[in-house]
């Protein structure tokens, strides 16, 4: 995997080798960028489930502000501290290892966008979604990735479906906080 673009451009990440780790691929990774491009500059991110970090990492690289990877994993979080070294970009970055969900209902922070990329098949996403609207700022962003036939509801709390696209077997959603 590489940053494809901004101040960390073409710099490779590292990600986790094994059966549990399935990161994002790099067609699905244009294309949420692709997506959200124009939204990026100067906003507050939140990377859940962030495995490698690669997400939130080409926000930063984008022109982010800030960005906070969580995930519940010691090897992952020792992952995204080294490709934040790696990138240069850790001055922006704050890496939290907890669970989603705990993370979530601990924290009273506001992001403008959030990525969401759980293990597929566990109701992770689901959960995550409900509990995730609290902390978007109204017109803030949040992206989903699943499996096609696992899609989240058109609405959830106040995040609204704005647009669903198809990448072979993935399907990647983005919300509107209204």
């Amino acid at each position: 995997m590489r940053v494809i673009t901004g101040t960390a451009k073409g710099r490779t990440l590292r990600t986790l080798e094994g059966d549990n780790v399935r990161p994002t691929t790099q067609r699905v990774k244009e294309a949420i960028f692709s997506i959200i491009q124009f939204d990026i500059e100067g906003r507050r991110v939140l990377d859940l489930f962030a495995g490698s970090g690669q997400l939130g990492i080409e926000a930063l690289s984008r022109g982010a502000e800030q960005a906070v990877f969580v995930d519940n994993e010691k090897a992952s979080v020792a992952v995204i501290k080294e490709n934040l070294a790696k990138t240069q970009l850790a001055s922006k970055a704050s890496v939290v290892q907890t669970d989603a969900l705990s993370f979530l209902r601990m924290n009273g922070e506001l992001f403008d966008i959030a990525f969401l990329d759980p293990p597929y098949s566990t109701g992770l996403l689901e959960k995550a979604m409900s509990a995730i609207s609290d902390h978007i700022a109204t017109g803030g962003i949040v992206i989903c990735e699943c499996p096609l036939g696992e899609e989240p509801d058109d609405e959830i709390g106040s995040l609204v479906k704005n647009r669903s696209y198809r990448y072979g077997k993935i399907s990647v959603t983005t919300f509107i906080k209204q």
